[in-house]
């Protein structure tokens, strides 16, 4: 290889590097400036003109397939992602939005969209596939919106989400469909309806294996304590349940989201988000990249009546339907309105049903790729829809008695929690006494063995390094009521204390100190309370031995609170009463 055959790579980490923090600074959605990028660094942007500017070849993306290829792993990993936010017992609940709503939007878009092409002078066949292309939404552009606004968790983000999941079910059989309408015959045989049965083998496997190998394999990584050693395992799980999804007809975003939703029922889950969240980021990013090289402008300028009604009537249809079924389906106003404009506009899984389609002369080629533009379009106004939809959302909100829709937070863990980091003696003991007073609570702990001891006695503890703020808002850091620090490592405890402190300002931090020293830079990086072990035990013997020989209780437990308070004022007394060095001194003396 020779060094210009890194162009395409190196142009797209630019682009990444340049765009998202040009567009956060602007307040505008990230997504539209990748799509962006793309149509001006494809071959019918700037690439359009490398013939009277041959030095614009430095700039313009050669091999447009070979990054599509690879962008399709964005799409991938975010199906993986959003599996690892849910569980079985979740996706039950949601079934009646899957396989009612999202069915009935499937079939309803489908032939009223059909139905219009087919009323514009298309053949039947061609109308109905026209339909269905149409008929699917952008997963890769609307989750990642919603989650940017933190909606896919309201009501109407769960509706959009649902609808999404079983439209990546039904690529297979349109496919299979699709097949069928190429021969020629429209007929269905047996090997057609059995097509479908290596897609259900497929599925069946994934499960089979996540639930009998996924956790004893990612203990076995765990216990060798190599961060890349686990990220290798998780990009193995992603990877081979979507190739065994691919194997067997169906997509790899599927597979991979069932293997997310398999290990969003272990302890290992939220170490898995904070490992792939770069790898989903950076393949989103290439994925929207992609799809701007794909836009072929120079279809607008030749039929812009075409593209452009095909692109304001996809929306229109889309969007009615969705409002309407929505309300069929038991949403509140503000949740259809929001879900129909968020799916209102075209996906990428178009560009594979219509590629089929062209290629089996099912549909024409001038036709055919009027369409995807026109498709491609209405993804660019993802963002702006949604925008449009939360706000009407609220109007409706305002303008009906319906109950105000509080927007949930991120994540599994409810408000309220106390994280105990550290699941060791300490940690356990601190659990029984919160399960004595009522207060939920989940732990943390990097040690195998302490997470499966605590997940056998049925308590949430999951593994991870908890000094990275990530994982400790993946945890429901921003939503808890304290954080509890148990490690025995001085250093680990400090790192804790310091992630939570510098994104929680106002939370409750406690953590146990080694001794007076270790206490002083426990509170030096903002902890409300430090218990030292040495502190803590020679007031407990003074305790104890002070009762035995006879000294009322009462006094006892008044002088130990009395000697703990003064203990505390010393080490939490700030620099100018005499300094750090001085504190030292006189917590030691106390010890």
């Amino acid at each position: 290889m020779s060094p210009a055959d890194y162009k395409d790579l190196v142009l797209f980490l630019a682009t990444a590097g340049i765009v998202a923090p040009l567009f956060k600074r602007l307040k505008i959605n990230p997504i539209l400036g990748f799509l962006l990028a793309g149509v001006i660094l494809g071959p019918f942007g700037l690439g359009s003109l490398t013939h009277v500017l041959p030095w614009l070849d430095y700039v313009t993306v050669d091999n447009p397939d070979e990054i599509a290829q690879l962008a399709e792993f964005g799409v991938v990993f975010l199906l993986f992602m959003i599996g690892l936010e849910l569980s079985w017992e979740r996706l039950r609940l949601m079934r009646k939005l899957v396989f009612g709503l999202g069915a009935a939007q499937l079939i309803g878009c489908s032939l009223a969209l059909g139905g219009v092409a087919w009323a514009l002078g298309q053949p039947p066949v061609s109308a109905l596939v026209i339909g269905a292309a149409l008929t699917l939404s952008s997963t890769a552009i609307a989750v990642p919106v919603l989650v940017e606004r933190k909606r896919l968790h309201s009501e109407g983000g769960r509706a959009t989400f649902s609808v999404l999941l079983f439209q990546d079910l039904a690529v297979a059989p349109i496919l299979i469909t699709l097949t069928v309408l190429g021969r020629g015959d429209g007929v269905f045989r047996l090997a057609d309806l059995l097509a479908l049965g290596p897609a259900a083998l497929g599925l069946g496997a994934i499960v089979l294996l996540g639930r009998l190998a996924l956790r004893p394999m990612m203990r076995s990584v765990a216990k060798a304590k190599s961060e890349e050693m686990f990220m290798a395992a998780c990009l193995l799980v992603i990877i081979g349940a979507g190739l065994v999804s691919a194997l067997s007809g169906l997509s790899m975003a599927l597979g991979a989201f069932v293997a997310g939703v398999l290990l969003a029922e272990t302890e290992y889950r939220h170490e898995v988000e904070v490992k792939i969240e770069p790898f989903k980021g950076l393949l989103l990013s290439l994925f929207f990249v992609s799809l701007g090289i794909r836009l072929d402008l120079s279809l607008l300028v030749a039929s812009p009546v075409l593209v452009l009604g095909v692109a304001v009537g996809l929306l229109v249809i889309k969007a009615v339907m969705v409002l309407g079924l929505g309300r069929l389906f038991g949403l509140s106003s503000r949740g259809a309105i929001e879900a129909a404009l968020t799916l209102a506009a075209g996906g990428e899984f178009a560009f594979v049903i219509l590629d089929n389609a062209i290629g089996a002369d099912v549909v024409s080629g001038r036709i055919g790729q009027a369409v995807l533009v026109a498709a491609t379009l209405t993804m660019f106004l993802v963002p702006t829809l949604s925008a449009i939809g939360g706000r009407l959302a609220r109007k409706t909100t305002l303008a009906t008695p319906e109950a105000p829709e509080v927007p949930e937070h991120q994540g599994e863990e409810p408000e309220g929690r106390v994280l105990v980091v550290g699941y060791g003696r300490v940690g356990r003991l601190v659990g029984d006494m919160l399960d004595r007073h009522a207060v939920p609570w989940i732990a943390i702990d990097r040690d195998t063995s302490f997470v499966q001891k605590g997940r056998r006695a049925g308590h949430k503890v999951y593994y991870g390094d908890a000094s990275r703020v990530e994982l400790l808002e993946r945890c429901g850091l921003d939503y808890a009521r304290a954080v509890v620090v148990t490690m025995d490592s001085p250093d680990a405890a400090e790192a804790v204390v310091a992630a939570a402190r510098g994104h929680r300002p106002d939370l409750t931090i406690v953590a146990r100190a080694r001794d007076a020293r270790h206490a002083a830079r426990l509170y030096e990086l903002g902890v409300t309370d430090a218990v030292p072990e040495t502190i803590e035990a020679s007031l407990q013997l003074s305790e104890a031995v002070l009762v035995d020989i006879g000294v009322p209780m009462g006094l006892v437990i008044a002088s130990i609170h009395e000697r703990r308070d003064e203990y505390r004022q010393v080490l939490n007394r700030p620099d100018a009463l005499g300094g750090k060095r001085r504190r030292l001194r006189d917590a030691a003396k106390l010890t």
